[in-house]
């Protein structure tokens, strides 16, 4: 969930939940008020009927309205308490047949009191209608929540638009993020934005890719020399033993002394190739692009490795169509051996290759061991199985190939296959 949909989603929650407490107890106090009111009203008609009896030493006539009903009951002296109550009042409609007594109950408020006349002890109740107070309060409670609900839109609209564009430069630097490329010259550029959280932000995010930058221009750097610095020893190595190899009268056990550090001087020289082809890659070094027929180099490239077939007794089935790219062939090249001399490497005896191309993609499948191999690592540097001889590169080039070509290169395990596909 996004930060601004949470903070909308809780905003408004906690708006709604203070809306309703809020408008509870401003009707609860709307209503205290005008029952206050009532009860004023209630205690000056009581104070009326005291002052008719105490001038007149009767009770006033009692009378019937439809705001106003008030009654006397004759009873035991000091059985009345006063008190307020709600209760509920008749209301009789006006017109022709009154006689009838139709009419209905509305709620009311009421003044339950006593009053003695002589020697004689009397029930008072005055009850007065509630209905002008209900509407009252019923009109301004609607009143109320149509403010609530017109705030609630206004809020949404305002957090759906305001806040969107408060957001912006956040999202503005998290699209910068995104295209970031440790190996390309794109600068992160400065987001304008008033908001300091974001200022900050967008500054540690620039000097973050800086550095970055800064360290992978470096250890580029080391890596392009220090493989330049190799080529002269290594030769010279390589040289020395060809030479020393020629030479006569080796003991068994100098011959294989010899021999190991000839496969070691050979390893060393592909190594170093590989770093300097690396280099190349990432730096874009290799510009010239030509279109390709990638079915022509799959049989070209499966040819040069038909001895090894032989040898190693993989039974190879292709199921080749045209396909034409826009690459540079040499590194074309490379990709289809590395991918197929894997193939090789990491069969058995008797095992299967199969190759396909179409359209879509080429497929290289291989039997080999049991289990599937380590997902993405096998595409880091250095990352290859104990027994496996070769440098650990191979398919880090092959992906940086895929890559600067625009194309993918993955790896899963199918039915007993180790499959690595291109996608184009």
């Amino acid at each position: 969930m996004k930060l601004l949909t949470k903070y909308n989603r809780v905003n408004l929650i906690t708006t709604i939940i203070v809306m309703l407490i809020t408008g509870f107890i401003y009707y609860q106090a709307i209503s205290y008020i005008l029952t206050g009111i009532k009860d004023k009203d209630l205690v000056v008609e009581e104070r009326e009927i005291f002052d008719y009896v105490k001038l007149n030493h009767e009770l006033p006539q009692t009378f019937e309205s439809n705001d106003l009903q008030i009654t006397f009951t004759p009873a035991s002296p000091g059985s009345v308490k006063r008190e307020f109550i709600n209760t509920e009042y008749y209301k009789q409609f006006e017109g022709r047949h009154r006689h009838r007594r139709q009419g209905e109950y509305e709620a009311g408020r009421g003044l339950i009191s006593s009053v003695t006349v002589g020697n004689k002890y009397f029930r008072i109740q005055i009850i007065v209608s509630k209905v002008e107070t209900e509407d009252l309060i019923q009109l301004i409670f609607t009143i109320t929540i149509g403010v609530i609900l017109l705030l609630l839109v206004v809020l949404f609209l305002t957090n759906r638009l305001i806040l969107n564009r408060l957001w912006q430069p956040f999202y503005n630097i998290m699209g910068e993020l995104r295209l970031f490329s440790i190996a390309d010259k794109h600068e992160i550029p400065q987001v304008n934005t008033t908001i300091d959280e974001f200022n900050e932000l967008n500054k540690a995010v620039v000097d973050m890719a800086g550095r970055a930058k800064h360290d992978y221009d470096d250890l580029k750097a080391f890596t392009e020399n220090a493989s330049h610095e190799l080529l002269t020893p290594i030769a010279v190595i390589n040289s020395k033993l060809d030479t020393l190899i020629q030479t006569e009268n080796f003991s068994d056990q100098q011959s294989k002394l010899l021999n190991d550090l000839y496969t070691a001087a050979s390893r060393l020289t592909r190594l170093n190739q590989s770093l300097l082809l690396l280099v190349k890659i990432e730096n874009k070094l290799m510009h010239d692009r030509q279109h390709l027929n990638l079915l022509d180099l799959v049989e070209e490239m499966t040819s040069q490795f038909e001895e090894i077939f032989s040898d190693k007794e993989l039974k190879v089935t292709c199921n080749l169509n045209n396909k034409e790219i826009y690459a540079n062939r040499y590194l074309t090249e490379i990709l289809l051996s590395n991918l197929i001399s894997n193939a090789i490497r990491h069969n058995y005896i008797g095992g299967e290759i199969i190759i396909s191309l179409d359209n879509e993609g080429l497929i290289i499948q291989n039997t080999g061991d049991a289990e599937p191999l380590a997902g993405e690592k096998i595409f880091t540097r250095f990352h290859k199985s104990s027994h496996s001889e070769g440098s650990g590169l191979g398919l880090t080039i092959s992906r940086q190939i895929c890559e600067s070509f625009g194309f993918k290169l993955e790896y899963f395990y199918d039915q007993g296959y180790h499959v690595f596909e291109v996608i184009f």
